[in-house]
């Protein structure tokens, strides 16, 4: 009989063990079961860079479910910042994410040391010193701007083949917000991936001095169009270039390449390939942190720089969507895919590199001999490229 009640106290013991052990699985570190989430957006849904943020926030709710409760505030200019901040304080927030440029959300971090700042980040953090719950991130977006430009070199070959182009008029365009470092950076990036291409490729450039505007944009398009640009691209908020490439004269057809969001159904006919930075992993990481009582850059797969992440295609940070077959020249799959197995085997140099010079707009004495290439998002999730390729690029006043 005692050997009967030694064994069940030996089962109990053990059965309580297991159970010890699990809930310690379930709540690692005195982890939590339930977060308050916040987003604060500098435009809504219904602009692709927005949209394409917000799809981190759909990715929460379904891994999560009732586990978070998803706090949103949309439209939120830059110098409005302070409001909604305070406010999903006060709601509970544990972390919120932010998809605008605002400093103030770094500004005002300290006061709230509870709560973790995740922020798009908007300017090289490597020499920066930020508060301890503040973090920056973002996708190599360079990268996927490479691969798009090797979509627009391989329809722009095709044109030529055709006999529609001859090669002095392989020209692109592009309708930039600003000449900020992240633009130049990109649309630079879009160049080259079509000169691997097409090495007589040359670009014009459109600022509009704004974010979001849908008549600037579409006007700056228009006038690119005008100028000869064949393919368009954009880094700014609306749909307005895609629409301008659509409605386009069918006896001269322009083509789009795409940013955060297809542009399929407004541009079915003119719409050739889209790129998209993926914000999920690392919003979903930076949650899953906080859950379980972690540093956020210990959680992140990415490329780590203090508390700024960022990554490429080698961590599925940047895809390439809806490659319009309808439209995209034979072979485009398979040499975008080539490229994008070059980043993801960590080879990057190849596109910041050729028989080129930089300058940078706001110091001619600054500059870069590309003989010798540039790493871009090298200590920063931020890019950094900020030269003219002045002799290949033209911005129009």
């Amino acid at each position: 009989m005692k050997r009967v009640y030694v064994t069940t106290a030996l089962t109990c013991m053990v059965i309580l063990i297991a159970v010890i052990g699990g809930l310690r699985l379930l709540n690692l570190s005195g982890g939590r079961e339930n977060l308050t989430v916040g987003f604060v957006y500098d435009n809504d849904e219904s602009t692709p860079y927005t949209y394409n943020f917000s799809l981190s926030k759909d990715a929460l709710e379904k891994k999560y479910g009732d586990r978070l409760r998803i706090l949103t505030c949309s439209n939120v200019l830059d110098e409005e910042m302070e409001e909604p901040i305070r406010k999903l304080a006060e709601e509970g927030c544990d972390i919120i994410f932010f998809n605008g440029y605002s400093n103030l959300v770094m500004e005002l971090a300290p006061e709230f040391p509870d709560i973790q700042f995740c922020q798009a980040s908007y300017m090289d953090m490597s020499d920066q010193t930020v508060p301890a719950n503040y973090h920056s991130f973002k996708g190599e977006a360079y990268q996927g701007r490479y691969v798009s430009g090797i979509a627009a070199g391989m329809k722009m070959r095709q044109m030529i083949s055709d006999g529609i182009l001859s090669e002095d008029q392989a020209v692109l365009g592009f309708v930039a917000a600003f000449p900020t470092s992240e633009v130049i950076s990109g649309y630079t990036a879009f160049l080259l991936g079509a000169r691997s291409v097409v090495p007589q490729a040359v670009m014009r450039v459109c600022y509009t001095g704004t974010w979001s505007s849908y008549a600037q944009e579409k006007s700056a398009a228009q006038r690119l169009i005008d100028l000869g640009c064949v393919i368009i691209s954009n880094h700014t908020d609306t749909i307005g270039p895609a629409i301008a490439c659509e409605e386009a004269p069918q006896d001269r057809k322009v083509y789009y390449v795409g940013y955060n969001q297809s542009m399929a159904e407004v541009a079915p006919g003119s719409s050739l390939v889209t790129t998209r930075i993926c914000w999920e992993p690392y919003v979903l990481s930076a949650v899953d942190a906080v859950m379980a009582n972690r540093k956020i850059e210990s959680a992140v797969n990415g490329n780590i720089h203090g508390t700024d992440a960022s990554a490429g295609f080698e961590k599925g940070w940047v895809e390439m969507i809806d490659l319009n077959q309808l439209v995209s020249a034979p072979g485009t799959q398979e040499a975008m895919d080539r490229a994008i197995e070059q980043f993801k085997r960590g080879n990057t140099d190849f596109v910041f590199q050729g028989d080129y010079i930089g300058v940078n707009p706001d110091d001619p004495s600054d500059q870069w001999d590309l003989r010798s290439p540039y790493k871009e998002n090298e200590n920063s999730s931020f890019p950094t490229f900020h030269y003219i390729l002045s002799d290949i690029i033209t911005i129009e006043g």
